[in-house]
């Protein structure tokens, strides 16, 4: 390939220009401005939720939705084990304990035969469930063990903006909601998160803390613990130009997972990853599975990929894998020590999905991947 091909790189819309010169023009270039509050109220409704507060990342959406629940030493809180560390890290910020919950097989979110057995033998304070690549996790059978239990579930929709279960946004199911604007999401404010929710008075607390805690006094005046977690009002002008082709990248990137879906039909060994029948993806990125005793593994691809300019990544390593992590509580799917998430993990790849990828350049990612099988 003459030119890199990326995983998923930002990919601007045009529209970003137009708020970031009013910014300018206006002198609003620091913290807050008329863009947080556009880009809030755009995506609230895009959600139909009430309620959006945009923070610094989406790890801080996290963080502050734990510390909205009055989480704190002592509390448990269940996540789900195949996910970026950033879901759980903030676990650890209120001073928690997390402890991870495995996958299911077909959709590889949050599985209810593992969380049943977690609140067989804990009473967590909170659940975390992540929605992977972009496709939501089954809620309803998620909801109804959170739910007899009156816990209180935070979804992790980072990489699900704008997909949706059962007709519903993603990200809306939960007391809370929050997404990620980092460079690789479907859409970007280059940095950035919100954190939402039909609790208003939630929100506006959200808010308070994530501007330092201060005060509403002449002078600054701190009776809480703050933070400085607010998106800037140039990133929420770019963010509000990519809102606008939000759902066109939806678009695109389910064009690129069918093509591959197509292309390797005739290839026993690799597997897409499934779609669920009760939502539609994002297909923030396209993930292929290698069977167990396929000759190729994936490192023989990422490596083929690479040599070429194309770059892949493995699937998320399980938390309950990771060196920080692995003294946690872990409850698997099965009735056994073997776990969904770390099969996944050790066949999976993530293909490169990027929307500005041309056809040519997908064909020519085909044609490596099908090469390492020849």
């Amino acid at each position: 390939m003459n030119s890199k091909i990326y995983l998923s790189s930002p990919h601007m819309s045009g529209f970003e220009k137009a708020y970031i010169e009013e910014a300018f023009t206006s002198n609003w270039v620091a913290p807050l401005g008329p863009n947080v509050d556009a880009f809030e109220n755009e995506i609230a409704a895009y959600l139909d939720v009430k309620s959006a507060a945009a923070l610094s990342s989406g790890t801080a959406a996290i963080h502050l939705a734990l510390k909205a629940l009055n989480i704190g030493q002592g509390d448990i809180v269940f996540c789900s084990d195949l996910t970026f560390v950033a879901s759980c890290n903030p676990i650890i910020y209120q001073n928690a304990t997390p402890v991870f919950i495995d996958s299911e097989p077909e959709g590889w979110n949050m599985s209810t035969a593992a969380l049943k057995k977690a609140f067989q033998q804990y009473t967590p304070k909170a659940v975390i469930v992540v929605n992977l690549y972009g496709q939501s996790a089954d809620l309803d059978g998620i909801k109804t063990i959170c739910d007899r239990y009156q816990v209180p579930i935070i979804e992790d929709a980072a990489e699900s903006l704008g997909a949706t279960y059962r007709g519903r946004a993603s990200g809306t199911f939960g007391k809370f909601g929050a997404f990620s604007f980092n460079g690789n999401k479907i859409i970007t404010t280059s940095g950035g998160g919100m954190l939402v929710s039909d609790d208003e008075k939630a929100i506006s607390k959200v808010r308070f803390w994530a501007t330092q805690a201060r005060d509403p006094a002449r002078y600054y005046q701190h009776s809480e613990l703050g933070y400085n977690y607010r998106m800037s009002n140039i990133c929420a002008g770019i963010g509000r130009g990519q809102l606008k082709v939000l759902n066109e990248r939806v678009r695109q990137k389910k064009a690129i997972y069918e093509i591959y879906k197509d292309a390797f039909f005739d290839i026993p060994a690799i597997s897409m990853a499934n779609i669920c029948d009760f939502g539609e993806p994002n297909f923030w990125l396209s993930v292929i599975t290698l069977d167990v005793d396929s000759s190729v593994k994936p490192l023989d691809i990422m490596v083929a990929l690479e040599a070429k300019n194309v770059e892949s990544r493995p699937v998320w390593k399980p938390m309950h894998l990771q060196p920080f992590y692995e003294k946690c509580a872990f409850f698997s799917h099965f009735d056994s020590d073997q776990s969904i998430s770390e099969g996944i993990f050790t066949q999976g790849i993530c293909l490169p999905s990027d929307t500005k990828m041309t056809k040519e350049q997908q064909s020519g990612v085909i044609e490596i991947v099908k090469g390492c099988f020849l």
